[in-house]
């Protein structure tokens, strides 16, 4: 999710950090020096800008997971042989469906267009588990949401420290905590069924 948009944060500081020593630079640039106040300025602006593509990224990304954790929820709801499945599927739904909603308004903040429908990697997954049953189903499904959370939980913390929108900060902290918990559960799941989560 956001790991690529903290790439074009760091690329984008990297290259900011460049600019005033670089002989490509503009004629006020070179001529300002790497100290002056316009140059530092730049790299200011620079990485205020990477910051805040890294932010956008995020809350898209943010929004296409939260989909396929709904979708997949509820897959889990209908499918899942163990009681245990059915309600961390049913956790999922209610749960990411909050998320999405404390996440819209960051999206219209920041000019995020919200995803309608899932990508083709989410999609791939939901026709996987949909054609699997009974305990393929769970195991199949469990070591998918241990994979998933792990990533999420990872993101969301990074996001929460670094966001430079300040309401997009405190979403982002309060979705790192539900994600934590789901994450404890799923594994305790996993555990419980002998599935390897690695």
């Amino acid at each position: 999710m956001a790991m690529a948009g903290a790439a074009v944060l760091f690329s984008g500081m990297a290259f900011s950090q460049m600019m005033p020593s670089n002989p490509g630079g503009t004629a006020a640039q070179s001529n300002a020096g790497p100290n002056s106040p316009s140059a530092m300025q730049d790299q200011m602006n620079n990485g205020m800008a990477g910051q805040a593509n890294a932010d956008k990224m995020f809350v898209h990304d943010a929004l296409m997971g939260g989909m396929a954790e709904v979708q997949l929820g509820q897959l889990a709801t209908q499918k899942g042989s163990s009681d245990a499945v059915k309600t961390f599927g049913q956790k999922m739904v209610d749960d990411h469906t909050k998320m999405g909603e404390d996440m819209k308004p960051i999206a219209k903040k920041l000019s995020v267009p919200v995803p309608t429908k899932l990508d083709a990697k989410d999609q791939a997954l939901y026709n996987k588990l949909e054609a699997l049953s009974g305990t393929d189903f769970d195991n199949a499904y469990i070591k998918a949401m241990v994979k998933d959370h792990k990533k999420d939980d990872s993101e969301f913390r990074a996001e929460a420290q670094n966001a430079a929108d300040p309401d997009l900060k405190m979403v982002a902290a309060k979705g790192e905590q539900i994600i934590s918990q789901h994450l404890q559960m799923i594994e305790g799941i996993a555990k419980t069924n002998n599935v390897a989560s690695k």
